[in-house]
């Protein structure tokens, strides 16, 4: 074989290398190894809460409710959790909210395992986590930028989904079995020990100082900026209007799950933990097959046939009433959700600007977790009027409606992606031939965006 095509075929060794390449940076490192952790506690802890809830109730419309009372917050406080990631040091911030995670997951651990919980004290306890949760996730999602730089931010946000479905994975499939064997306790308990590994990692990190800003505007002005750069830039509108709608629509068939597992599957708490632990499964060859991507070229595509396809499974998932049908089922639905959720995060992350990244995300925040909420409560309100199944359906159908409509938006959105990515220059110098080249070219509306692009890009 010639040497530039040997050069051409790359081995198995360079793929698996370029596959998890954000690791290289020892900061990552320790996150990715204390997230890990700390992820299935944290499965395990919504598996079994959901499950503790409805024991108690047998309630959809109480299942809805926590719900609720866990992501309003989100939606709330988000934009305030933004703003103070992009004054503040995300570092810091994390710290703290994990170690406030860690003490409510004790706090539920203590209340169920002496029998004494009672349904208004979870309500509290996960409000008080959406709170946490609301300046956590934005300073989390923008602090991958500080650990791992520009070059391999891509990377660093696929590892970052592929590391949340791997404990998806783990997370239910343990809390089935502990809640049936020994009670939901035991659950909250080891998520409360799992945080201990996350607050370890930050603590161990060795980060460059932070840069220091002279002045801040005030903080309600600081906070409009995020909301209207998303209102003018068309693409990330875009994209953020299409992850709310399957959010509000589409992702709270996980609140009804334990009406499935126990009514209509006969599954009982190990049968829920079976069925969460496949849409994990799903999720996490979507997260992987993003993480072996180098470039950004094609993602609005994969986007709109994610949410598509979606839509698709869920509808049929509806329609099953067979145990091991439902659940194989579930791993097209974690799958193309993840592919969806993830490639936007990719997709923003690249066109967003530093100083706006910690807003942009908390706005990413409020359409990803602040969305669900309302669609909880929706489903659970929807569900104990027309079933569990009628309801899943109708928000599959209206993801596939949603999909349709981004899909013929795509087109006039692609020329201003390219511009924006070439501007905010992602390869950490000059933009690289894949950034550039004939794969963007393809993607982003080709030679009616290259000279805009280069001219986005000498500005």
């Amino acid at each position: 074989m010639p040497q530039a095509d040997r050069r051409a075929q790359p081995s198995g060794t360079t793929r698996v290398s370029s596959l998890v390449r954000a690791l290289k940076h020892r900061n990552y490192r320790l996150f990715f190894g204390g997230q890990i952790i700390s992820l299935t506690g944290t499965w395990m802890q919504s598996v079994a809460q959901s499950w503790l809830v409805y024991r108690l109730s047998g309630s959809s419309v109480l299942l809805g409710l926590v719900g609720f009372a866990t992501q309003i917050p989100v939606f709330a406080l988000a934009a305030v959790g933004g703003t103070v990631a992009d004054r503040h040091s995300r570092h810091r911030i994390l710290i703290i909210t994990q170690s406030t995670a860690m003490v409510l997951a004790f706090a539920l651990a203590a209340l169920t395992l002496s029998a004494r919980v009672a349904i208004w004290e979870i309500f509290v306890l996960a409000t008080l986590l959406g709170v946490v949760n609301a300046f956590d996730i934005p300073a989390r999602q923008a602090f991958a930028v500080d650990m791992v730089g520009k070059a391999d931010l891509i990377n660093a946000i696929a590892l970052n989904s592929s590391m949340v479905n791997g404990a998806r994975v783990l997370g239910p499939a343990l809390a089935g079995i502990l809640v049936a064997s020994v009670g939901e306790g035991w659950c909250f308990l080891l998520n409360g020990v799992s945080y201990m590994a996350v607050i370890a990692g930050l603590l161990a990190m060795r980060l460059a100082p932070r840069k220091a800003v002279a002045h801040h505007p005030p903080a309600l002005a600081h906070m409009a900026e995020g909301f209207r750069y998303v209102g003018r830039t068309r693409p990330v509108r875009a994209l953020l209007l299409l992850l709310g709608l399957v959010s509000l629509s589409g992702m709270p068939y996980a609140v009804l799950m334990p009406i499935f597992a126990g009514r209509i599957l006969h599954g009982g708490a190990r049968g829920l933990g079976i069925l969460m632990a496949m849409a994990g499964a799903g999720a996490l060859v979507g997260a992987l097959s993003l993480a072996a991507r180098r470039h950004v070229h094609g993602l609005g595509r994969w986007i709109a046939g994610a949410a598509a396809g979606f839509g698709a499974s869920l509808t049929l998932f509806s329609l099953s009433h067979w145990f091991w049908v439902s659940a194989l089922l579930l791993l097209p639905v974690g799958f193309f959700v993840m592919v969806q959720m993830a490639a936007s995060n990719t997709l923003i992350q690249v066109m967003v600007p530093d100083a706006l990244r910690g807003r942009v995300m908390a706005v990413y925040s409020m359409m990803f977790m602040g969305m669900a909420p309302f669609g909880a409560l929706t489903a659970g309100l929807v569900a104990a009027r027309f079933g569990a199944p009628r309801t899943v359906a109708a928000g599959g159908i209206i993801c596939l409606a949603g999909a349709m409509a981004f899909a013929l938006f795509l087109p006039r959105l692609r020329g201003e992606v390219r511009a924006l990515i070439v501007a905010q220059e992602m390869t950490g110098g000059e933009p690289s031939e894949e950034m550039t080249g004939r794969g963007l070219s393809a993607e982003f509306d080709g030679g009616r965006a290259s000279s805009r692009a280069q001219e986005t890009s000498r500005q």
